[in-house]
């Protein structure tokens, strides 16, 4: 799975996809960014791959905390990779975070795609669990998630078994006690 890329991006469509240069091979990526991303603009994204029936998609974000966010949304029932990519191109990461932290259902229902009924599961699904993320240094919380969804275990699952929890600095022990974490869950 690719989970950051960093280039030149040399073509962007109105839909917010980008294909980004990096070394010669062309990925493309559809961006959060509400920030308008231009050819010839070097840029890095924090990725997340989603693999469906018919095509593998890669989702970019700015920042690391959007793309978890952005996982997170997914594993709402009713919520997607489109409606979570609506999400977080009509509000920021803390807006969002603040929004669905406050129960303000009317604030979210104003994101394409997102009805009173989505965002109130939004809200009874998410509340609470976005303010506190698992105690984990960054590139090792990429390593430990990334090879818990390689065996199939969803965002909400991997953050509901380490909300909170301190994993080893040892990248093997951290995934031994990340697994044994989700497993009981």
């Amino acid at each position: 799975m690719i989970g950051w890329l960093s280039g030149r991006v040399v073509y962007h469509r109105a839909d917010g996809t980008v294909v980004l240069d990096v070394n010669g091979v062309g990925y493309q990526v559809r961006v959060a960014a509400r920030d308008v991303l231009f050819s010839g603009d070097v840029t890095e994204l924090f990725v997340e791959t989603v693999v469906r029936d018919d095509a593998i998609v890669l989702y970019g974000f700015a920042q690391p905390e959007e793309r978890e966010l952005f996982t997170l949304l997914m594993a709402t029932p009713g919520v997607g990779p489109s409606t979570a990519m609506a999400a977080l191109r009509t509000m920021s990461a803390d807006e969002l975070t603040r929004s669905i932290d406050g129960g303000d259902v009317q604030r979210l229902s104003t994101i394409p795609g997102i009805g009173t009924k989505t965002a109130s599961r939004i809200v009874l699904e998410l509340r609470g669990k976005l303010a506190e993320a698992p105690e984990l240094a960054p590139p090792l919380a990429g390593v430990v998630d990334e090879a818990l969804r390689t065996l199939g275990y969803s965002a909400g699952e991997i953050h509901a078994a380490l909300h909170g929890v301190t994993l080893p600095d040892d990248e093997g022990e951290a995934l031994r006690v990340a697994l044994a974490r989700v497993r009981r869950s």
